[in-house]
């Protein structure tokens, strides 16, 4: 039995072909749901859709391809989402790398590209899906940051401040559209496995370690409390459980999911 009984409810992933994004549509199907998710790569879109097709043949589901800082794309997946599955009473937002750089050498379009990318991968998504989400009983927005939102690093500077704008949005939608009904959290991720620490580890100097040896002396070097990377799984609970009636009472909110990495209560 699923610890989300979502029957009935309508969700929506944004970057939901892998990572994170296609954990939590993972949960989801799990949880009853149905789910419309959206990527920029059709190719890797596809491989998903066939993948969750098999694993859960009588879902509810739609894949769409769909360029988040493009706001008449996110428009076009808002109606092709309502049109296929009904309106959505949950919406994901799970979009965005980090960029590694730092004050002296980040370009004022780098500035900008980032801080697009960062607002704008939420900003058109609840543009678009907000009428629906009026429309339904208790409705939720989760947006995945980062725990750099609230302990910047001085490599990732441009990434850091368009975290920390990215919490400070999520606070103000929480507040203005709870009388509308609409609850607004997040969460704070650490080192979780991804694509780009499988790119960084088959680079890797030390050919002797193994991934599981090379991530546990990562966690060291980075001092993470608990020796290891996340899994995409253990964010994607966390992003449910704020997506779900199990967590009525909450909005404004960011879960910590960094393995203890955070210094901060």
């Amino acid at each position: 039995m699923s610890l989300f009984p979502l029957q009935g409810h309508v969700a929506i992933v944004t970057g939901g072909s892998s990572g994170i994004g296609l954990a939590c549509v993972e949960l989801l199907l799990e949880s009853g749901a149905g789910v419309a998710f959206c990527g920029r790569d059709p190719e890797r879109l596809r491989s998903a859709e066939a993948s969750l097709r098999q694993r859960f043949p009588q879902a509810r589901l739609l894949a769409h391809a769909c360029n988040v800082l493009d706001a008449e794309s996110v428009n076009a997946f808002a109606a092709a989402s309502l049109a296929a599955l009904g309106p959505a009473g949950i919406l994901i937002n799970n979009a965005g790398q980090g960029r590694v750089s730092t004050f002296a050498d980040t370009t004022d379009s780098a500035w900008t590209e980032e801080l697009n990318l960062k607002f704008f991968s939420v900003i058109n998504p609840v543009h678009a899906f907000k009428r629906q989400l009026e429309s339904q009983v208790d409705a939720a927005i989760v947006c995945v940051n980062s725990l750099l939102a609230s302990q910047p690093e001085p490599h990732m500077v441009a990434t850091s401040a368009a975290r920390a704008g990215v919490m400070n949005l999520v606070r103000s939608m929480a507040t203005e559209f709870a009388p509308q009904g609409i609850r607004v959290n997040g969460i704070l991720i650490g080192l979780v496995e991804s694509g780009q620490w499988r790119r960084r580890f088959e680079a890797r100097e030390e050919r002797h370690l193994d991934w599981a040896q090379w991530t546990a002396q990562l966690a060291q070097r980075k001092h993470i409390p608990l020796g290891r990377l996340g899994l995409p799984i253990e964010a994607a609970r966390a992003i449910l459980f704020l997506a779900s009636p199990l967590s009525a009472y909450t909005t404004g909110s960011h879960i910590d999911v960094s393995g203890g990495l955070s210094r901060h209560a």
